[in-house]
């Protein structure tokens, strides 16, 4: 038997899964590593403890293996998008990496806008200039630490540098460079246009590749810690929502899914790359060679439900918490439900819009409270959603992925709310699965991933639209998309008052 390993390298922890041909997970290990937070808006990680993990969970993995290493043909990433690990002449890092989730660079991003311009800019990486992309980051240690910016040679993204590190060649995806906010997406090549108006030297760029392809072996010392063969392939994998598209089958003209964790996201497959979206939803290029996906994003979409869960019900579990909120009626007994208590990305890109709860009384119970938590986390990925049909997608099909398919109940709202069948894979590992299927295609198991996805996917269950249902939550939904506006000087006035 043959084997591939996906190692998905997330926030906060490395998650390493070993396949066999059949799509099989045959083991699973994870390996937690350090947030760094040392100052409001600040979010930083050492590259030095990705690798260490990265290298402790494979020496697990071989350890637990049954079979013989040479049956490990090879492994392939998926990784957390954004971060910047800024690499001097001998690409060692000058710095913690600057995560995804690091809000600083508000200036920075006003900056792009004041030198290249909004519509320029938009054209050429199809995406608006945000706080968590790298680009931002980059400018933001040119200006706040120039003597070590004038030592940096290139940039790489946290998974690109353990892969470094694993074969001592450099390279990153296109997946994975389409988050930079420096790629032209479209032409899939490095924008000269932007480097030159933001005074950058495109050479700080690393070379670019498709994330299917063989970047190189594991050096003799990986080999050495980990216990794996000097002949496992290395294959240059993708970003975690490219990875998690593979590993759910995204792979074609109308699917989509939607994943709810700390985050939420509504992903759809596009076959060009000239769609004009205006900024409204992120464009990027996907993990399959030249394919592209739009996707949206919930900024707190399972975290609000886990700030609920803490700050109102903290002696309950998840499953006491929701237990019968499918005997709530829609509208959760006119409560709505509005998840952004960390702010919002999609449609609004408003760092300080805030959460609300509209329409509550002495009469609701915690059970009211509970569903229109998922009721609002799904109208806002719905908001996605209704977004790509007005840009003439069809979507009547929807993968759910992540916290949101546990719950039945929670997965009758969303066939509900997207009036779409929303379909359960059998077994669910997203990005890391993603990373897996790349190395399998990679090593010639299969002509295309597609086929790969026929043989490593099974849906299990699938849940269709009630039409009384999907009427009253259209209804809803418009009322909700009147919360932003109606609170937003509100919100923005209370900021004031915050500590």
């Amino acid at each position: 038997m043959s084997y591939v390993i996906g190692v998905d390298l997330g926030t906060s922890a490395v998650k390493l899964l070993l396949v066999n041909k059949s799509g099989e997970v045959v083991q699973e290990v994870s390996k937690d590593y350090p947030l760094i937070q040392e100052k409001t808006g600040h979010s930083e990680q050492k590259p030095e403890d990705w690798v260490e993990q990265t290298v402790a969970g494979l020496k697990e993995l071989v350890e637990q293996f049954k079979g013989n290493v040479s049956e490990i043909e090879g492994l392939s990433f998926s990784g957390q998008m954004h971060g910047l690990v800024l690499l001097d002449a001998e690409n060692k890092p000058l710095r913690n990496a600057i995560l995804w989730n690091d809000t600083r660079t508000t200036p920075q991003c006003k900056e792009i806008y004041d030198k290249v311009g909004k519509t320029k800019f938009i054209d050429i990486t199809k995406n608006l200039a945000l706080e968590g992309f790298t680009l931002p980051k980059i400018l933001w240690v040119k200006e706040n630490e120039p003597d070590l910016f004038a030592q940096a040679k290139t940039f790489v993204l946290p998974k690109d540098y353990v892969r470094y590190r694993l074969t001592e060649t450099l390279h990153m995806d296109y997946s994975d460079a389409a988050g930079t906010s420096l790629l032209d997406v479209a032409k899939k090549e490095w924008s000269q246009e932007i480097c030159d108006l933001l005074d950058l030297p495109i050479s700080i760029c690393p070379p670019l590749v498709d994330s299917h392809e063989n970047v190189g072996k594991i050096t003799s010392t990986i080999a050495d810690q980990t216990g794996l063969s000097t002949d496992t392939d290395v294959f240059a994998g993708g970003a975690d929502n490219a990875c998690g598209a593979i590993g759910s089958g995204i792979l074609s003209e109308g699917k989509t899914f939607a994943s709810i964790g700390t985050s939420g996201v509504v992903l759809s497959y596009e076959p060009t790359g000239d769609k004009d979206y205006q900024g409204k939803v992120h464009y990027f290029n996907h993990g399959e060679e030249d394919a592209y996906y739009a996707m949206g994003v919930t900024l707190a979409a399972g975290h609000s439900l886990n700030w609920f869960k803490t700050t109102f019900a903290s002696d309950k579990s998840f499953e006491e918490l929701l237990d019968g909120v499918g005997d709530v009626p829609v509208g959760a007994n006119g409560l709505l439900f509005t998840p952004y208590v960390v702010g919002e990305r999609t449609p609004h890109a408003d760092s300080q819009i805030r959460g609300s709860f509209i329409g509550m009384d002495s009469s609701h119970t915690i059970k009211d409270f509970a569903r229109s938590v998922l009721e609002g986390i799904t109208f806002s990925l719905n908001e996605s959603i209704a977004i790509f049909r007005e840009n003439g997608k069809q979507i009547d099909t929807i993968y759910s992925i992540g916290g949101g398919a546990k719950n039945p109940d929670w997965l009758q709202m969303q066939a509900d709310i997207f009036n779409a069948n929303i379909v359960k894979l059998k077994s669910e590992q997203g990005p890391g699965m993603g990373a897996a299927m790349l190395a399998a295609f990679g090593s010639g198991w299969f002509s295309s991933l597609k086929d790969c996805a026929d043989t490593f996917l099974e849906d299990a269950e699938t849940y269709q639209p009630i039409s009384a249902n999907v009427e009253k939550y259209q209804q809803l939904f418009n009322l909700y998309k009147n919360v932003y506006t109606q609170t937003k000087e509100l919100n923005h006035d209370l900021m004031k008052f915050r500590k």
